[in-house]
C-alpha cells in the first residue's frame, strides 16, 4: 500500500443524547488528513460515543460531521469512507487468515487476483506474511489484533477509527504494538483518530490528542505541550502522574506554600488568593536537609520505592502536603524518616487558578499501569 494523505475530520458543536444524559455536549475539533489523533479520558467521558458518530453508528442530535468538507452526519456508515477497529477483533473462526482479510473485498467486485495481491501487501505491512493459512485461534492475541487491523486498512478508508484496540492484550505486548501502530500510519499516511483512557498510549502515539471529561474536550495539543503546559487541574491530574498542591497565590510570580515562599514562572503566576501548584514527579528534586537555594521546601521521607530504573520517594512537607518524586536508581537512596529539603524549581512549577480542584487524594504512584 502506498503512502498517502487521508481524510480531514470535523466536528462542529456535536451534541449526542441518551436519555436525560448528555454523553457528548457540543465538541469540536478539526483533525487534519493524516494525523494520528487520540481521544483521551475516562470511562464516560464521551469519547467512545464521538468515534462512534464518526463512524456512522451513532447519530448526532445537533451538530456536523465533516469527511473532507462533506457533511456526514446523516449518512449511513456503509457509505462513509471510514473503517473501525474494535477491542474486540471479532474474526471469522471458521476463515483463515487470507480468507478474513479478503472479506470486505467480496462486497466491491474485487477480482481474484487483484484480491490476493492487496491481501499479500497488507499482510506484509502489518508484518503477517507467512500466516495467510492459519485460523484465528492458531494467533496470539497481538496477532489477531493485527489482522483486525489489516481487513480495515485493505478496505483503504481516508479515515481509520480505532476503539482501544489494544486494551485487551497485555502491558508487555501492548507497549510493542504502540510503536509498530504508529509506524504503520505513518507508512501508510491515513488518518488514524484513536480512543483510549491509557495516558502512556496516547502520549506515546498521538500527533496531537484531546483530553476529555464529562462530554467535553478538555484541552487538545500535542502531547508534550499537553502534559507540560496542562490547561487545568483536571487535565495535570488526568494526564500521567502530577503533585497537586494547595498554595496561596502573591501575584507576580510569587506563591505561598505552607510558610514558604516560592518563585514560579509558569501558568498563571500573576493569580492572588487560592490557587493549585502544578509539577510533575520527574521534575521534583530531593536534597539533603539544609541545602540551600531558593525554592527549597523542608519535608520528612515517608516511603521510598525501588520500581526498576526509578525511585519513587514520598516526601511530607511541613505544613502536611505530601509531595512525589521520581529519581533514578543510581540517585542518592532515601530511607523513611529521613530529613530532607525538596527542591520545587521554579521553571517546573505551574500555577492554576483553584476554582473548581479536583478531589483531595494521595499521590499515585508513578508505575505505568497495567490495566
Amino acid at each position: 500500500m502506498s503512502a498517502r494523505r487521508g481524510g480531514r475530520v470535523e466536528l462542529v458543536d456535536l451534541v449526542k443524547r441518551f436519555g436525560d444524559v448528555t454523553a457528548v455536549d457540543g465538541i469540536s475539533l478539526d483533525i487534519s488528513p493524516g494525523e494520528f489523533f487520540s481521544l483521551l479520558g475516562p470511562s464516560g467521558c464521551g469519547k467512545t460515543t464521538t468515534l462512534r458518530m464518526i463512524a456512522g453508528f451513532e447519530r448526532p442530535d445537533a451538530g456536523r460531521i465533516l469527511l473532507d468538507g462533506r457533511d456526514m452526519a446523516q449518512t449511513p456508515p456503509h457509505k462513509r469512507p471510514v473503517n473501525t477497529v474494535f477491542q474486540s477483533y471479532a474474526l471469522f473462526p471458521h476463515l483463515n487468515v487470507r480468507d478474513n482479510v479478503a472479506f470486505g473485498l467480496r462486497f466491491q467486485n474485487v477480482p481474484k487476483d487483484e484480491a490476493r495481491q492487496e491481501v499479500a501487501k497488507v499482510l506484509e505491512l502489518v508484518r503477517l506474511a507467512g500466516f495467510e493459512e492459519r485460523r484465528p485461534t492458531q494467533l496470539s492475541g497481538g496477532q489477531q489484533q493485527r489482522v483486525a487491523l489489516a481487513r480495515a486498512l485493505i478496505l483503504n478508508p481516508d479515515v481509520l477509527l480505532l476503539d482501544e484496540p489494544l486494551g485487551s492484550l497485555d502491558a508487555k505486548l501492548r507497549k510493542a504494538l504502540q510503536l509498530e501502530l504508529k509506524a504503520i500510519q505513518e507508512e501508510i499516511g491515513i488518518t488514524f483518530v484513536y480512543v483510549t483512557h491509557d495516558q502512556e498510549e496516547a502520549l506515546t502515539m498521538s500527533d496531537r490528542l484531546a483530553v476529555m471529561s464529562e462530554g467535553r474536550v478538555v484541552q487538545v495539543g500535542p502531547p508534550r505541550e499537553v502534559y507540560e503546559e496542562p490547561a487545568d487541574a483536571y487535565v495535570a491530574d488526568f494526564l500521567g502522574v502530577s503533585n497537586l498542591m494547595d498554595a496561596h497565590g502573591l501575584g507576580g510570580g510569587h506563591v505561598r506554600l505552607g510558610d514558604v515562599e516560592l518563585a514560579v514562572e509558569r501558568g498563571d503566576t500573576d493569580a492572588t488568593g487560592e490557587v493549585r501548584l502544578v509539577i510533575r514527579p520527574e521534575r521534583v528534586r530531593v536534597e539533603e536537609r539544609g541545602t540551600g537555594g531558593p525554592n527549597r521546601v523542608p519535608g520528612m521521607v515517608e516511603r521510598s520505592v525501588f520500581v526498576g530504573p526509578t525511585v519513587q520517594v514520598l516526601v511530607r512537607l511541613v505544613g502536611g502536603q505530601l509531595v512525589q518524586a521520581v529519581e533514578t536508581s543510581r540517585q542518592e537512596t532515601w530511607s523513611t524518616g529521613d530529613a530532607v529539603a525538596v527542591h520545587l524549581p521554579a521553571e517546573d512549577l505551574r500555577v492554576l487558578r483553584a476554582a473548581e480542584p479536583p478531589a483531595e487524594r494521595e499521590p499515585r504512584p508513578a508505575v505505568p499501569s497495567s490495566s
